[in-house]
């Protein structure tokens, strides 16, 4: 018996080990297991006490985690020092902080990436439809009210019939939904409440218009499009808890309007950007960037605007590469974004590439300079072979090169078909080369072809020269495990993670 009481005490005591700070539960290697055993849904936040993004996450995470306590939730939240619990880390593929990601049923092996917003609603949101069935069914019209209320945006659906093909292909919609509620309501009460006078479907929202009523044949992938073009004001604003619902949603066309909020015409702007807006929805996400917002710099950087610059207008698609878009004129007026963004649907604007001028003495160093404006002209060249360093001034990696490119530079200074150069590629770009990593090597071999070889070798004087002395076809060696630094934005961009970003 007083074995039996031992061994129950110390398994009560290995559970109380589990603390928690702010109703959000501390996890190391030591009681993980533990804890999804206590906890079998359970979302872990792996961060880094110096991650600014982690940081500013913090006291929306525990305000979810109080709620879900609160309501009686078996769903527990908690967090990983992921610097000081490296084998955790590591065995959950923690590469950016904060990585979020979802166990569910007590199961260690393959958990759910988070993918939501960084708001304590929009977290509660989508545990709750993780763990609970994609479509609530409203009871009466306390709950059809308090479900709107208590979401910034709610899709209902009035069927009368449960089993309708309208009301499967709502079901189906929502399983497809992580992050926005769905429910299902046959109450006539409901119906009156909300003047719906037929089987259908209404969004709704705390902005814009307030609600927005389906219209057309009632298919999964009808109500998808139906939800994504209304689900998000007709203009957002670049926030560190939107940045997930703009990088993370599937409008990839995005015009975006730089303009201080302290300005006295700011008003006056975001209202014909918001008029502009309106003929563009579920096509194009309009967004507004405070300019005068320290954060906000380094999007400014990547679009090659100065804070005095602003107000401007931008465009960007999000596909497989990216392109940027500049208007020929910086008035603001709905007009003129209108015809902007007309011209871009119809596909007759030509990309803007950023290009810093020409220096003077580009091609007095043993490492040449390149610009926008000089790069064609010297990496193709068919009588040279050209070596090109892509660099970013803040990129770790790109310093650490330095001293060896350097090197390389002056080992061939001399020679008559072989240059070595650089090129900052967050003030410059050009239609051959699509940067997404720094340092990013490319070889540009003599000839009339413009063929551009990768290099992926060792970043060695050695291996750069037996690359160039083979033409760029020996030498090469596997890439290493080091992560190259990625250019704020171009992050944002490819990742559509806001929490993936580096501080």
């Amino acid at each position: 018996m007083l074995k039996f009481l031992l061994i129950c005490t110390l398994a009560v005591a290995s559970r109380a080990e589990i603390a928690e700070e702010e109703d959000v539960l501390v996890l190391r290697k030591s009681n993980f297991d533990e804890a999804l055993k206590a906890h079998p849904n359970l979302l872990v936040e792996f961060y880094a006490p110096w991650c600014g993004h982690c940081k500013a996450l913090a006291p929306e995470y525990a305000k979810a985690a109080g709620m879900l306590k609160a309501e009686g939730s078996e769903v527990r939240l908690g967090k990983v020092d992921a610097t000081e619990e490296t084998e955790l880390a590591q065995e959950f593929g923690v590469r950016g902080y904060p990585t979020i990601k979802f166990f569910k049923g007590g199961e260690k092996e393959s958990p759910k990436e988070y993918s939501a917003g960084r708001q304590a609603d929009d977290i509660v949101s989508w545990l709750k439809k993780r763990t609970g069935p994609a479509v609530a069914t409203l009871a009466g019209v306390s709950e059809a009210e308090s479900l709107i209320a208590d979401n910034e945006v709610a899709v209902i659906g009035f069927f009368k019939d449960a089993d309708s093909a309208d009301a499967k292909a709502f079901e189906k919609a929502a399983e497809a939904t992580d992050d926005i509620p769905y429910a299902i309501a046959a109450d006539d009460a409901i119906y009156s409440k909300f003047e719906v006078s037929k089987d259908s479907v209404v969004l709704f929202k705390k902005f814009d218009e307030g609600r927005n009523t389906f219209d057309g044949e009632l298919t999964k992938e009808n109500l998808l499009a139906f939800v994504k073009a209304n689900q998000l004001p007709l203009v957002i604003e670049f926030t560190e808890q939107t940045a997930p619902k703009i990088f993370g949603g599937e409008i990839k066309s995005h015009i975006l309007m730089f303009l201080p909020k302290a300005a006295s015409d700011f008003q006056d702007k975001m209202d014909q950007f918001k008029k502009a807006a309106e003929g563009f929805k579920g096509r194009i996400l309009f967004i507004f960037i405070d300019s005068d917002v320290d954060d906000n710099q380094r999007i400014l950087e990547f679009f090659g605007l100065k804070k005095e610059e602003c107000p401007a207008i931008r465009l960007i698609t999000l596909e497989d590469e990216m392109t940027k878009y500049k208007p020929e004129s910086n008035a603001i007026t709905a007009e003129g974004i209108t015809a902007f963004c007309t011209q871009f649907t119809d596909g007759k604007l030509k990309p803007h590439l950023m290009s810093q001028d020409i220096p003077d003495d580009w091609d007095k160093t043993p490492v040449k300079v390149l610009v926008g404006k000089n790069f064609e002209e010297v990496a193709f060249d068919p009588s040279k072979n050209v070596f090109v360093e892509f660099y970013a001034p803040w990129c770790g990696h790109c310093k650490q090169l330095t001293p060896i490119w350097e090197k390389l530079g002056e080992k061939y200074k001399s020679s008559a078909d072989i240059v070595v150069a650089k090129m900052d590629s967050t003030a410059n770009e050009i239609e051959a080369v699509k940067v997404h990593s720094f340092p990013t090597l490319k070889f540009f071999p003599a000839g009339d072809e413009r063929k551009v070889i990768d290099y992926n070798g060792e970043r060695t004087l050695e291996g750069f020269t037996k690359f160039l002395e083979s033409g760029g076809k020996d030498g090469g060696a596997p890439a290493g495990d080091d992560e190259d630094d990625l250019d704020e934005a171009v992050r944002l961009a490819f990742n559509y993670r806001l929490w993936r970003l580096r501080v």
